[in-house]
């Protein structure tokens, strides 16, 4: 089992202008965030991050809040990426930027262009950065439990191959933890009939027919497994941390209603 990254990993705010708090981790060498729900300019559910542009939030408002984590890794706004995320394990090669909002139905993203920042949005689900700074190539995944049975971590690493990665640095973003996911028997007989030995990733649950799913530990476990150079994993869970993260999971847990959504980012220094 990869061991999470603690060191190099540090918490940031961008300056005055645009203020929005993010979680970086050095070992990837390149700008990046795992951005907060922290320094943006949106309001009541939404407060104050909210980075989906698919929510009932205010669309000028989401716009502004993607601008300030888009400045705080110092790139272009118009050049932050986002997709239509399915929870699959379609991955994009990007050579160009395309308007927000209109991103193609994809879970992954690599480029090798310096113009285009990539960014991910999770409420819950892993976000994943990827990175081989010495080729020039980055890339960014969606990883909810669906995606990650189904591929996604491995596709983007293939991809990114593609593009001439050698050596790839690979840190998963604030997500779900396992005391906080519970799951049912449904979705652990989806994950073990792909690796019976994933019953590691599995603790008893507190109610009957119940348990509580590992989800870092399982894309980091698959990420080391593809030859991933290095594996890190930012130790904090989403659900748990009312005041820094959005969180599907609690959200549901304490009636619904709308929610926002993170995002993280990364692209080539």
């Amino acid at each position: 089992m990869p061991v999470a990254v603690s060191h190099g990993v540090r918490h940031q705010r961008g300056d005055m202008s645009s203020a929005a708090e993010s979680i970086r981790s050095d070992p990837l060498g390149v700008p990046h965030g795992f951005f907060t729900r922290r320094g943006g300019v949106s309001t009541g559910p939404y407060a104050s991050l909210n980075c989906s542009v698919s929510s009932q939030d205010s669309r000028d408002r989401v716009q502004q809040n993607r601008a300030r984590a888009a400045r705080a890794i110092e790139a272009d706004p118009a050049g932050l990426l986002g997709l239509t995320q399915v929870h699959g394990a379609r991955v994009i090669q990007v050579s160009a930027p395309w308007p927000a909002g209109e991103g193609p139905r994809a879970d992954a993203m690599v480029t090798d262009r310096s113009e285009v920042a990539l960014g991910i949005i999770t409420a819950d689900c892993a976000p994943v950065l990827f990175a081989d700074a010495a080729a020039g190539v980055v890339g960014a995944a969606h990883a909810g439990w669906r995606g990650a049975v189904g591929g996604v971590l491995e596709a983007t690493l293939a991809a990114m191959v593609e593009l001439g990665a050698k050596r790839i640095t690979a840190v998963i973003g604030p997500c779900i933890h396992q005391a906080s996911y519970e799951v049912g028997a449904d979705l652990r007989d989806v994950v073990l009939a792909c690796d019976a030995a994933d019953a590691r990733f599995f603790a008893i649950g507190r109610r009957d027919d119940r348990w509580q799913f590992d989800l870092p530990s399982y894309c980091a476990a698959r990420l080391a497994a593809a030859g991933v150079a290095a594996v890190g994993s930012i130790d904090i869970d989403t659900l748990s941390d009312d005041a820094r993260f959005f969180s599907y999971r609690r959200c549901t847990l304490n009636g619904g209603g709308p929610i926002g959504h993170q995002i993280s980012a990364i692209r080539l220094g």
